[in-house]
């Protein structure tokens, strides 16, 4: 993996050089900045400079080195990778899962490049209604391979990918490594909420903060890398603003935003229509998958709550919509509006809030529908 291959972040780039060339590398990194910035591609680019044994002084991973040959397949058995797993089936009701029981997925995603999401780390996985986290145990695990000495001679390197979904034990256990690294050890934690990070932990690590991709950068991207038309490009490039991530998910044909566009349609018209057998069978329909992509279709719902109030006052420069919502959003804005927006926003919220603590997913929805209806003709 080389800084070449990671879109934008140009600053930052030359920034994680000189510090490698100046020998100059904090013994803990927190990676953090807007979804789909490229963090995580960032670590495995830097992490690659520092295993890489045969690059001069301030360039990048050389590629051909023994080194960056195994690199080339994420198996450098000195850079250990940690990330939120689940239980793995027919295990034991106590056992504590730890990315070793994952790590065949793990390698099978990374290979195919830098930039995804969690949501394609949980379908990878077959996470249903399980919440993904980093266990105490893998903490343990860490630190035992982090005290062997290294096997090439060099650093040892430990990944810790969504640090924020470590529970609280093993938030304390990386706490104590932070606080007492072993010998040649660099932590780099890549982060989507670091607000969620205990204090401790984010005081003993040197943060690089990432700012959104350009426009023109994804647009390029989208050019270059897959063979987009330039009009095209520079659309998905506004609607997704400066998220690489998003910008993956427009091009692929059955991406799951259309099919959460598909029930927002049916749950506002069913809202305004008052049906209440179909608000039911809508209920069902809805919860009828994990609790994750819940809380991801809720928040699609909010998106285009603000979108198409947006839409009313006719400034295209403040809308960000795909051709199929803003197909929708001609006939539906009007039913959004300054008397009702905040109601529909904070009903839909709360329910974000009510799937996040394992409430009964379809009375959650069904609730939902019920509060809406009574708000839409406002």
């Amino acid at each position: 993996m080389r800084f070449s291959e990671v879109i934008g972040q140009e600053d930052t780039k030359r920034h994680l050089l000189a510090m490698a060339a100046n020998g100059r590398v904090p013994h803990a990194i927190l990676f953090q900045g807007p979804p789909g910035s490229g963090k995580m591609a960032l670590a495995m680019a830097f992490a690659s400079t520092l295993l890489c044994r045969n690059h001069a002084p301030g360039e990048e991973a050389c590629g051909h080195c023994p080194q960056c040959a195994m690199l080339s397949k994420w198996e450098h058995p000195d850079l250990h990778f940690s990330f939120p797993t689940i239980k793995p089936k027919g295990s034991p009701g106590d056992y504590k899962p730890v990315s070793d029981d994952f790590m065949r997925e793990w390698y099978h995603m990374v290979r195919q490049g830098p930039y995804f999401t969690l949501n394609q780390w949980l379908d990878a996985i077959g996470v249903q209604n399980q919440q993904s986290i980093i266990t105490a145990r893998e903490s343990e695990e860490l630190q035992r391979k982090l005290s062997l000495m290294s096997s090439q001679g060099g650093y040892k390197i430990s990944i810790i990918w969504l640090p924020e979904r470590m529970n609280i034990a093993a938030a304390n256990k990386i706490l104590k490594l932070l606080e007492e690294p072993p010998q040649q050890t660099i932590f780099m934690l890549v982060s989507e909420q670091p607000e969620q990070l205990l204090e401790t932990i984010r005081s003993r690590t040197q943060p690089i903060t990432l700012h959104r991709l350009a426009d023109h950068e994804v647009a390029a991207a989208l050019v270059n890398s897959r063979g987009i038309e330039e009009a095209a490009a520079q659309r998905i490039a506004r609607v997704v603003r400066g998220n690489w991530l998003l910008a993956l998910n427009e091009l692929d044909a059955d991406n799951e935003n259309r099919g959460f566009l598909e029930l927002f349609k049916q749950f506002m018209r069913i809202a305004y229509q008052r049906d209440v057998r179909a608000m039911k069978k809508w209920a069902e329909t809805a919860s009828d998958q994990g609790r994750e992509k819940q809380k991801r279709m809720l928040s699609y719902f909010l998106h285009l709550i603000r979108e198409n109030f947006m839409y009313n006052f006719q400034q295209p420069s403040l809308n960000y919509m795909t051709t199929e919502e803003e197909s929708f959003a001609k006939n539906f804005a009007p039913f959004v509006n300054e008397r009702n927006i905040f109601d529909i926003t904070d009903k839909i919220q709360l329910a974000i809030r009510d799937i996040s603590q394992n409430a009964n997913a379809k009375i959650v929805f069904y609730d939902l529908a019920l509060q809406v209806t009574v708000v839409i003709r406002n």
